[in-house]
């Protein structure tokens, strides 16, 4: 049974989990956390930030302490508690420029470091989660450290940073997009479309095809900000070339597929990341 975090009921529910509020520095900045850890832990992740001002996320991680998965959350670089710089849309910087993508995946690594001296057994298989733009942050994490078994993405690309601004331009926020328009004219788009803006791209096929580790995509059928259906294609391609990949795509779900009304794309995250160590490819 997948446990949710109720705020009205948290007095009324004893937690099945224990918190400690962490520091750890990364690249010479001291970030700030809170490590959740249940009394039956079966998999730890580090929790990788979207784009955006985000704090450590409390409810997210309530819900996976709660059905047995520890947690390191923190605040990213420059926001709440944590020091250093925030590279963000809303101060005008290219936030998705290479360097500060790399520059938050080396903050992940070292949030998996730190959460690896607090687990007591260190035989619990460590991963990644995180959504939309954690979906390019956590695989070069991932290949920074060996000690990320797994990963766990919601609704994140498998094109490259500027195809998915040139789609996310086309939809323009527009909730009934795909209800107008065909699979065929976004591609179009996605390809063609000329840039505005210029960066340091980042294709993150370029290293999932060098990852040995299992993952998981969830991905939502409606979403506007990254095309599903492109990124299922190139998902297919790796698994082809035998990387343990997996996806499920919630036809009726927009991009926000972790906290959406339907319970079911966080289920079967969780059922996924407890059972990690039954796949073959685990290491």
């Amino acid at each position: 049974m997948l446990l949710f975090f109720v705020a009205s009921c948290a007095s009324a529910l004893p937690p099945n989990f224990s918190t400690k509020e962490i520091k750890f520095v990364s690249e010479g900045v001291s970030l700030s956390g809170t490590i959740f850890t249940p009394n039956n832990v079966q998999a730890a992740v580090v929790i990788v930030h979207g784009s955006g001002q985000e704090k450590r996320m409390i409810d997210f991680a309530t819900t996976l302490a709660n059905n047995g998965i520890a947690v390191l959350t923190y605040d990213k670089r420059g926001v709440g508690e944590s020091a250093g710089v925030y590279a963000g849309p809303e101060v005008g910087t290219n936030n998705v420029d290479f360097s500060n993508l790399n520059l938050l995946s080396l903050d992940a690594s070292a949030a998996v470091n730190t959460l690896s001296k607090y687990l007591q057994n260190n035989k619990i298989p460590i991963g990644l989660i995180g959504g939309s733009q954690a979906g390019w942050i956590i695989p070069l994490a991932a290949e920074k450290n060996k000690k990320v078994k797994f990963m766990t993405i919601f609704s994140g690309a498998l094109i490259t940073v500027k195809e998915q601004l040139r789609f996310q331009f086309y939809t323009n926020g527009n909730k009934n997009f795909w209800d107008t328009h065909s699979e065929e004219e976004a591609r179009k788009h996605v390809f063609n479309d000329p840039d505005k803006y210029e960066f340091i791209d980042t294709n993150p096929n370029d290293v999932l095809s060098k990852l040995s580790i299992p993952g998981i995509w969830i991905f939502g059928g409606k979403d506007i900000q990254v095309p599903v259906k492109l990124s299922i294609e190139y998902l297919d391609i790796l698994k082809s070339k035998g990387k343990h990949y997996e996806y499920r795509l919630f036809p009726n779900l927009g991009h926000n597929t972790a906290f959406s009304d339907d319970e079911e794309p966080m289920k079967d995250a969780i059922n996924w990341m407890k059972n990690i160590d039954k796949l073959k490819n685990h290491k």
